[in-house]
């Protein structure tokens, strides 16, 4: 099986992220309890147009973020994993055991509580550290396994952008709306005329983003429906959506979300902070993550196959699923965006991150050490037949 160029370079730029995510996150974790706390913190707290810093790196960096995920979804409908119906089911079912199981288990632990509203925090897969954490096996990993994990993250996020555009909606402007509609329309139009110059589409992006941003619903949604304007065409290096997502692959994994991760890790690991991990909403994101997520995508997996729904690729074993399982439980980047969408408490916010860092943690070792078990080193002829 070769991976095409375009999906190697999503790969390595994605891996090479993932340790820059951990050491920016490092980074801002050891300044947020320094002798710089307290302009360190009010630095990200800058008010710039009446948002934070820290605002306009979520509505807007993130938008950004979502288009590549939105571009990088339309190629594996078109022409990758999710193109054929057959090998698209198990990641599809995989995915949805992987939101479902943390979900509930999530529930079950803050049902009734104010906590109880973070129930999607756990159902996130963060890609740059999944397939991080992945390249670290080296030649011990299949290709079929690289695209499983990536097509199971990838539905994933576009699982999330749902679960936040359902239940982190809280009041809706119709009149900015409609106008955010219209442009979106008018940029399908542009698609079905066959405009392939990226421009209008990025421009009327930006503007869609704008209304967007004044509706209620959170615009960084705005990204991925401007991936599915953009033309895909046949999908070589003529195409818009090749050139847009050859461009912002090594921006989004170098720049983006590491300007996420250091503006939204600024965790105060204060006296007594390990009572709080034994509080429900704590509990809730760390079993989730890091029991749900694996049991989940293991037994909708197992089911979807035995039902004869989807099929298992022959280089695979259901041990290596689990171990995918539990990479799936690194959340990070997407839990956290869901913990600042769900809550207004700082404080809960902030064991809420600590509980997501170690809920990945916690997955992130397991899965490594489980994959490296049960996968054996193979030759580069192996990898690509």
């Amino acid at each position: 099986m070769n991976l095409s160029k375009l999906y190697n370079e999503f790969f390595k730029s994605e891996k090479t992220g993932g340790v820059l995510l951990i050491i920016v996150t490092l980074i801002s974790i050891t300044l947020a309890n320094s002798v710089w706390q307290e302009s360190y913190l009010s630095f990200w707290n800058t008010d710039l147009g009446g948002h934070t810093l820290t605002q306009w790196i979520n509505d807007g960096l993130m938008t950004i973020f979502f288009l590549l995920i939105g571009l990088e979804l339309e190629r594996e409908i078109y022409k990758g994993e999710l193109s054929n119906l057959k090998n698209a089911a198990l990641p599809i079912f995989a995915a949805m055991g992987g939101m479902i199981f943390p979900a509930f288990i999530f529930y079950i632990f803050n049902s009734g509580t104010p906590t109880q509203n973070g129930t999607g925090i756990p159902t996130a897969t963060d890609i740059a550290f999944a397939l991080g954490i992945l390249s670290l096996l080296g030649n011990r990993v299949p290709n079929s396994l690289k695209i499983f994990l990536t097509a199971l993250a990838v539905i994933d996020d576009l699982g999330a952008i749902i679960i936040i555009a359902i239940f982190y909606t809280t009041s809706i402007s119709g009149v900015n709306l409609l106008i955010a509609f219209v442009i979106y329309i008018l940029l399908l139009v542009l698609n079905r005329l066959k405009v392939n110059n990226p421009l209008p589409y990025l421009v009327g992006g930006i503007v869609m983003w704008y209304f967007m941003l004044h509706t209620g619903i959170h615009p960084s949604i705005t990204g991925v429906l401007i991936a599915f304007a953009i033309p895909f065409g046949k999908s070589d290096e003529t195409s818009p959506s090749y050139k847009i997502q050859h461009i912002l692959h090594k921006p989004v994994a170098y720049l983006v979300l590491p300007i996420f991760a250091i503006a939204n890790t600024t965790i105060l690991i204060n006296q007594g902070w390990q009572n709080n991990i034994l509080e429900a909403g704590s509990l809730g994101i760390i079993f989730g993550m890091f029991i749900g997520k694996p049991l989940g995508i293991f037994i909708l997996s197992f089911l979807s196959v035995k039902l004869k729904f989807a099929s298992l690729p022959s280089d695979l074993k259901w041990t290596n699923i689990i171990g995918v399982g539990f990479l799936g439980g690194i959340g990070f980047t997407m839990s956290i965006f869901i913990t600042l969408l769900a809550y207004k408490d700082l404080h809960i916010i902030n064991y809420s991150k600590i509980a997501i860092i170690i809920g990945s943690l916690f997955s992130a070792i397991t899965g490594l050490i489980w994959l490296h078990r049960t996968l054996k080193p193979i030759s580069k002829n192996e990898n690509n037949t």
